[in-house]
């Protein structure tokens, strides 16, 4: 197993988290160093906030692990490609690296709908690695929505 897949599956881990709540099952870590300094999990339903995505919520701790903005040489690993919000906040946070599992059809912005964190016109890029653990981070997600689907039937 490489260091990609391991950071994932720790950002998997955190999904199952959401999911066990009956969030949208999205997690992140924020890895600086080979340690992780941030944790997130979808806590939109359950804190009535709509910027408490996983990325947002590993971002702010791992900003507050190190009592700075700026996640120099840090990377993020999240199961859901980011979308506008997520995408800029990373772009702000001058994050290193991004790492994610599955495509967003719907949201996405590093690369599906449009490309935020490597638009040319900021004065940041985050360096992107995409599809690591793209089925199994995929398959969270559709086994969340089927089960939602055949509820409400």
């Amino acid at each position: 197993m490489d260091e990609h897949q391991r950071w994932m599956l720790e950002a998997i881990a955190e999904a199952r988290k959401a999911e066990a709540l009956r969030e949208v099952p999205i997690g992140a870590v924020v890895v600086k160093n080979g340690e992780i300094i941030g944790r997130g999990h979808n806590l939109r339903e359950t804190t009535f906030d709509p910027t408490a995505h996983a990325e947002m919520i590993a971002i702010r701790q791992a900003s507050e692990q190190l009592g700075a903005w700026r996640l120099l040489d840090c990377t993020l690993y999240v199961t859901l490609e980011p979308c506008p919000m997520c995408a800029g906040a990373l772009v702000q946070s001058r994050l290193d690296t991004l790492v994610y599992g599955t495509t967003d059809p719907k949201a996405g912005c590093v690369g599906t709908l449009m490309n935020l964190v490597q638009e040319e016109r900021f004065n940041h890029r985050v360096n992107v690695v995409s599809g690591v653990l793209q089925e199994e981070c995929a398959q969270l997600l559709t086994g969340f929505f089927r089960g939602l689907r055949g509820k409400s039937n």
